[in-house]
């Protein structure tokens, strides 16, 4: 081992040298997490935002838990994409097209959940999954019995209740579901015969329908 290696003086005069380099200001320290593509934590960070809010949209009325924290977590993610992006094409423009597929893989996560909601292919899925087991429930239903479930889950759902009523000639079944609902109660009704939607109908209380598929519909509690 040389003198030079193990000098006291010249191992200090190294740190003295470290400690008077210039540390980085905000300004630089942002730049250089922009000219990054996005990584480990923020692909899978938008990926579990949109799966939070692609199960917001397969509860009848919504889900006001999974509503705050999958927009909340989703705007988050975009302001931060947006920014991210903004100072990247102003100051490394050739590690965007490097990393083209990272930079784009959170837009198609947000443009698929988003497409898949607007479609209502979350909803129709989990109705349609569980309709056998809901009417199989339904049956064992006396008009005009409610029936406590205290959130038993029949299918996909968690019920609160399940009752039946004659409507306009024909039987319609309610499945009170826990959790259901963004501001009222809400769940699924299942009848023969077409229901109005989106007014409130004669005999049928303060309930708004909305249909979901087939003999299915929505109903929001007014």
């Amino acid at each position: 081992m040389s003198a030079a290696a193990s000098d006291p003086a010249s191992e200090g005069s190294v740190a003295k040298l470290i400690a008077m380099a210039e540390k980085p200001t905000p300004g630089q320290r942002l730049i250089s997490w922009a000219s990054r593509p996005p990584g480990r934590l923020y692909i899978p960070a938008c990926t579990v935002a949109g799966l939070v809010l692609l199960y917001e949209d397969s509860v009848p009325g919504g889900h006001l838990p999974s509503f705050l924290i999958g927009v909340g977590a989703g705007l988050l993610l975009a302001g931060m994409g947006a920014l991210r992006l903004g100072i990247a094409l102003a100051v490394a423009r050739p590690m965007i097209r490097y990393y083209w597929l990272r930079w784009v893989s959170a837009p198609i996560i947000a443009a698929l959940a988003l497409g898949l909601s607007v479609a209502d292919v979350p909803l129709q899925a989990r109705v349609d999954a569980s309709a056998d087991d809901l009417l199989a429930l339904a049956g064992e239903v006396e008009d005009p019995t409610t029936i406590p479930r205290n959130g038993e889950w029949t299918g996909l759902y968690p019920l609160l209740s399940v009752g039946s009523s004659v409507g306009t000639g024909e039987e319609i079944s309610y499945f009170a579901i826990d959790g259901a609902g963004l501001l009222s109660q809400s769940g699924l009704a299942h009848s023969p015969e077409e229901i109005p939607e989106g007014v409130f109908v004669p005999g049928h209380g303060s309930k708004v329908y909305e249909h979901v598929s087939g003999d299915w519909y929505v109903w929001v509690d007014h």
